[in-house]
């Protein structure tokens, strides 16, 4: 027996389409929670990525900051160094210094003239003895310029005192002290020298 569809064909095909309306609305749902995932997925890739970048640039900036301060160190520990050197090559060039200025006062000072006091103050020498005579304190000065290592020798005092026979004259006498470098150095614009101080005796 064959069926007969009582239904209107116009309200069967309406919940058709509502029906076909529903399952588009579903997928299309599906599709945009899918597509959401997707995106959401690729921006925390990308933020994990970034973070990871970031973390790399802190390492590496804490690392420089570490060698910046290894470096620091390292010029203070050079210059404290240099500094040490500099001042043990300064008593080494004092030392010969001294010999050779020792060595010239024994050569230089003539017959006649006693020394009994050396006094250094940085560069400047004060000498202080007894001579026979003035003019022994002039050659002793004379000779004093001529050492190479001791320069513009100055007569601060003498004056005949009592106390050593044979030495009645005390005198003090300011020297400069010198290279022979150096005044080889300063050999091109020469100062005019100044006259050594004799007094009649």
């Amino acid at each position: 027996m064959a069926r007969i569809n009582l239904l209107p064909w116009r309200a069967e095909r309406r919940r058709q389409r509502q029906k076909e309306f529903g399952i588009m609305a579903a997928l299309a749902a599906v599709a945009g929670i899918v597509l959401w995932l997707l995106v959401n997925m690729y921006y925390n890739a990308q933020l994990d990525g970034q973070h990871a970048r970031n973390a790399f640039l802190q390492q590496q900036i804490a690392e420089l900051d570490r060698e910046i301060v290894e470096i620091d160190s390292l010029d203070r520990q050079r210059a404290r160094l240099l500094a040490r050197k500099a001042v043990i090559e300064e008593l080494q060039g004092n030392r010969s210094q001294m010999v050779h200025l020792f060595d010239q006062l024994v050569r230089t000072i003539p017959d006649g003239v006693l020394l009994t006091s050396l006094k250094q103050e940085g560069q400047m020498l004060t000498l202080e003895g007894r001579s026979q005579s003035n003019a022994r304190v002039s050659t002793y000065m004379r000779a004093l310029e001529g050492s190479g290592w001791m320069t513009n020798p100055q007569l601060a005092v003498i004056e005949a005192r009592d106390g050593v026979p044979g030495l009645p004259y005390a005198f003090t006498l300011n020297v400069q002290l010198s290279t022979p470098a150096a005044k080889e150095a300063g050999a091109t614009t020469p100062a005019p020298a100044a006259p050594a101080q004799e007094v009649a005796p």
